[in-house]
């Protein structure tokens, strides 16, 4: 039976690099706790927690005092700093520079969009923590919207500003921005903020799922980018099975199968993948 693993599934840039500074850290003796899980993915947190790093969460964090905190790539907003600086705290910054450019853009345009009785909107998952980072250099005062049927809040007779969480879907956006459009009756402005190294793996994914019998997809269950992607593969590919680990393998799924492709989120380490395949060969 063939088996291979999509060479672009695995973690994004800003995910690599926050895990590559957490693994640096300890390589040098360094005791780092990590503010909230590193990645959405369980297998990871644990690897990661083995070696010597410790989760903490938001509820922890004013008990946190003369520690070494590192920042995962979502991002947190300028209350966790501050919060952090009182105590004491070393902060390591692993925040990914394309949320952190985008951070800077939504304060920047908050200010601006004040100025004109405007309304700032974050297209995004309501409590995710990109979101909760992007929120809050605004004070909390931006408009997060996931779908159409969040637009009741907006006033539609005052300039709107909108910006997009990083990984949310680009088809999402454009329906929004469309939706938007049509009831607007001031200036309307659109950024298109979505990362396109994660955006670019919906219509990836969906081919590579085509050209295999069986799809193993391979992600942490909490993982919205895991839940985006799972979808796109099942509806390129019926045969497509959700599993966190080769635990969950089940023997019934490879009848009649002759191949066998596995992938996964941003957030799935590609150690998982190869010990999915590994499980398989054995």
């Amino acid at each position: 039976m063939h088996i291979e693993i999509d060479n672009k599934s695995g973690f994004c840039f800003g995910v690599q690099r926050a895990i590559t500074k957490a693994e640096e850290l300890i390589g040098n003796g360094e005791n780092i706790t990590c503010l909230g899980e590193m990645v959405h993915n369980h297998e990871e947190v644990e690897r990661l927690e083995k070696l010597g790093m410790k989760t903490i969460d938001i509820e922890q964090l004013n008990k946190q005092t003369k520690q070494t905190i590192l920042i995962r790539s979502h991002g947190e907003p300028p209350s966790t700093y501050q919060k952090l600086s009182k105590n004491n705290n070393t902060i390591i910054d692993a925040t990914c520079p394309v949320v952190l450019k985008l951070q800077q853009r939504i304060k920047t345009s908050f200010e601006q969009i004040q100025k004109t009785n405007g309304q700032l909107l974050i297209y995004g998952k309501k409590g995710h923590a990109e979101v909760i980072g992007l929120n809050g250099q605004t004070g909390n005062k931006a408009i997060v919207v996931s779908s159409v049927d969040d637009l009741e809040q907006i006033d539609f007779s005052r300039p709107i500003e909108m910006y997009s969480q990083t990984t949310m879907p680009l088809s999402g956006f454009n329906q929004i921005k469309e939706a938007i459009n049509k009831r607007a009756l001031n200036k309307v402005t659109f950024h298109d903020t979505i990362c396109r190294q994660v955006a670019n793996r919906v219509p990836h994914i969906g081919e590579f799922a085509k050209k295999f019998d069986i799809i193993l997809f391979v992600s942490g269950k909490n993982s919205s980018n895991g839940k985006l992607l799972f979808e796109e593969c099942k509806r390129s590919n019926p045969r497509s099975y959700f599993i966190s680990s080769a635990s969950e393998l089940d023997t019934s799924w490879f009848q009649n199968a002759k191949s066998v492709g596995i992938c996964g989120a941003t957030s799935t380490p590609q150690w998982l993948m190869e010990q999915v395949k590994d499980s398989i060969n054995d």
